[in-house]
């Protein structure tokens, strides 16, 4: 239609005598009546779809907002230009029969938008019919509510226009993923619209991520999703919604955005769901669950109920810092990364994991370093161990004074390195022997002493010496365990490095799920630079001090006659006492200036946005609940697998095994697909036949799972 690329320039929007006209340079478009909204949305279409146009130009000339163009152009894709124009006339009412019908279908707990499907018109209407009639016990956040509502899960969300009601089609039977069963005046039990599946026969090439429901069902996941659901929520079942969710993330799905490429009609099934709701459903949702609950407490809920089914080892908890980059525009906060090996913006979290390397709690928050963080971390898993005796290890960038102090007040053990150079070892090494139940043992050579720490206090210390000398040290408030084994299990340390490992590589942990900051003034200290200019005029003036000394002694040692000397000392003298007069000034306005001040305090403009965490902290709730549902069923496999070596990977390979699930009204059946290699099949079955030992449930479902093998 034209040649070449337009430039944005070039396109312009003129009004005249009602009439709407729409130029690229010379070119006339489009023409039409101002009030003509359908004939504008399909010049819309055509100006970004056809002219290329991005989206933020075409609605800064057409008047409208960015992301109503983007709708219409979904719209545009979905529909055709049939879902551009829009229709003419108001909005029929319902008649009497129908506001019966919605009524009844209200008391059984169908949303204003399931009903308007029914009926063939938009939820508005169903609101407004509603509205004056409703029931106390039946009104919902959704009754007579005109604005904009959701979808019930696995249903297809309809298309809000901006001020255009889009009329629905009406369907011939109950909508999918709602019950058909109850009417006005039944007396059956109210129903909610969450397309669980009640009698079905699916198959599915995820089937084998079933077996994660074993692990949600021995922590009772469903009784700690629970908590987060809105009572009035009918539209959604939202059990089945973070089932479905932390299923997707054990598959290996890196963010939201990529659920859309797994095959919802099976994928949904993992869940009890016919379907997995669309992203349009999916991400606002997760967002509302996000902003109403708190998921550091529900993480807290999950790490009780994981440690009180499965207690660790060792009441040895261990801590890190994880870097999570941030490649946006915001001021935020920088920290170290360690993957490009220098500064970076981005967020931090702090993980805490047991001794087994399981993960247990988390906080995450701007850059900072253990000296920060670690205190809040605490925090959390104090919530989930409660008051009983624990011991916390890290790495040496935890090894300050302050932390050691908080965790004493805490009524925490801690253990970790030396931090620097190694101190003088004032006492005679010893040899240990350290047992290990899958090799040989080992021989360590350890100094124990009792040493003193600024600003804290004793502390023990263990210097391990090799060939002779001594290689490394380890503090600990720990007094009494065996010195070798306070050694072993701080070099059990590696196992939260490779829970950071697996989390990043598998369960996507990197993703900051969201954009959204606050942004306000930045008031992080630095370095004063009126100090760096004091400190400058100090150096200076001391220059210039030993510069006259040296003059002096320069005279003094000179072949001038004892005159010219005695003539020269006196200007000499006074030179140097007024460079010591500048010293003194010098130093004494050194004193006076802070060494540190807030960083809008030098520049009035300075600005730091801190990233909105809610929903990525969630997500991070439910990505390590698939991790700890992976850990246990890895571990349970490799009972009868005996392969340490890839019994992670074998597992992480059976949740995509595929299979037959069978639903009825009281059972649910996985029937999995054989493996090819027998060794893992005999181990796969074995593990079916200890998990049927004591049938687990789908979170929110009654009903007991039972699984088998499909033979070849």
């Amino acid at each position: 239609m034209l040649e070449g690329m337009p430039e944005p320039a070039d396109l312009r929007r003129t009004e005249v005598d009602g009439k709407t006209v729409i130029t690229v340079g010379a070119r006339v478009i489009a023409c039409f009546d101002t009030t003509d909204v359908g004939m504008r949305n399909i010049t819309v279409q055509t100006l970004t779809q056809t002219l290329r146009f991005t989206g933020r130009r075409v609605a800064q000339v057409m008047g409208l907002t960015p992301e109503y163009v983007s709708e219409l152009r979904g719209r545009a894709r979905r529909e055709g230009s049939a879902g551009l124009v829009q229709t003419r006339g108001r909005p029929r009412k319902l008649r009497p029969a129908e506001v019966d019908k919605a009524l009844a279908w209200r008391e059984q707990g169908l949303s204003a938008v399931a009903i308007g499907r029914r009926l063939g018109v938009a939820d508005t209407t169903v609101g407004r019919a509603l509205a004056p009639r409703s029931t106390p016990a039946a009104a919902g956040p959704d009754s007579g509510d005109p604005q904009p509502t959701l979808e019930p899960v696995g249903q297809p969300e309809p298309a809000p226009g901006q001020g255009e009601p889009a009329p629905e089609r009406p369907e011939s039977g109950p909508e999918q993923g709602e019950s058909s069963s109850g009417g006005a005046g039944s007396g059956a039990q109210p129903v909610v619209a969450s397309g669980r599946l009640e009698h079905d026969v699916v198959t599915s090439r995820y089937a084998g991520a079933m077996l994660l429901h074993a692990f949600y069902d021995r922590i009772a996941a469903q009784r700690v999703f629970a908590s987060l659901t809105h009572p009035a929520g009918a539209r959604f079942d939202d059990v089945a919604l973070l089932t479905a969710t932390t299923c997707a993330f054990a598959l290996g799905v890196s963010s939201m955005e990529a659920t859309k490429h797994l095959i919802r009609t099976q994928i949904g099934p993992l869940a009890g769901l016919d379907r997995l709701p669309t992203l349009r459903t999916l991400r606002p949702r997760l967002a509302a669950l996000a902003q109403g609950c708190d998921p550091l407490e529900l993480q807290a809920k999950l790490a009780q109920a994981m440690v009180a089914a499965d207690a660790p080892l060792l009441n040895l908890y261990f801590v890190d810092d994880h870097f999570v980059p941030y490649e946006g525009a915001k001021p935020l906060a920088k920290g170290y990364s360690t993957k490009r090996r220098h500064a970076q913006k981005g967020l931090a979290d702090t993980l805490v994991t047991d001794y087994g390397g399981r993960a247990v709690c988390f906080v995450t928050g701007p850059p900072s370093g253990l000296t920060k963080t670690l205190p809040a971390a605490l925090a959390e898993l104090r919530k989930v161990t409660g008051p009983a005796k624990i011991m916390l290890g890290f790495d040496r960038g935890g090894a300050y004074a302050s932390v050691f102090a908080h965790c004493r007040d805490t009524g925490v053990d801690w253990l970790t390195y030396r931090r620097g150079g190694l101190a003088p070892v004032t006492t005679e090494p010893v040899r240990y022997w350290l047992g290990s139940t899958d090799g040989p043992s080992q021989c360590v050579t350890l100094a124990d002493e009792t040493v003193t720490i600024n600003d804290y206090g004793s502390a023990r210390q263990l210097t391990l010496f090799e060939d002779g000398q001594p290689r490394l040290q380890v503090l600990t408030s720990d007094l009494t365990a065996p010195a070798a084994a306070l050694l072993a299990w701080l070099r059990c340390r590696w196992r939260i490095e490779n829970v950071f490992k697996y989390l990043t590589a598998h369960h996507s942990i990197d993703w900051l799920c969201h954009y959204g900051a606050d942004t306000g003034p930045d008031t992080t200290p630095i370095d004063n630079p009126a100090r760096k200019k004091a400190r400058a005029a100090l150096k200076a003036a001391e220059t210039t001090l030993s510069d006259a000394q040296r003059e002096l002694a320069e005279l003094l040692g000179s072949d001038q006659s004892v005159t010219a000397k005695n003539a020269a000392i006196p200007a000499a003298q006074t030179k140097i006492a007024t460079a010591q007069r500048a010293v003194a000034t010098a130093r004494q306005k050194l004193k006076t200036i802070p060494a540190k001040i807030p960083a809008n305090q030098h520049n009035p403009h300075a600005q730091r946005a801190i990233l909105r965490t809610q929903r990525r902290s969630l997500q991070m709730v439910l990505r390590l609940l698939a991790f700890n549902a992976e850990y246990w069923l890895a571990d349970r496999l490799n009972t009868y697998l005996t392969d340490n070596d890839e019994y992670r990977a074998t597992l992480r390979h059976l949740l995509h095994l595929g299979g037959t699930i069978t639903y009825t009204t009281t059972t649910i059946t996985v029937a999995l697909d054989t493996p090819t290699t027998p060794k893992i099949t005999q181990a796969l079955r074995l593990l079916i036949e200890e998990l049927n030992t004591t049938p687990p449930h789908i979170p929110g479902d009654p009903r007991p799972i039972t699984y088998q093998l499909q033979p070849n």
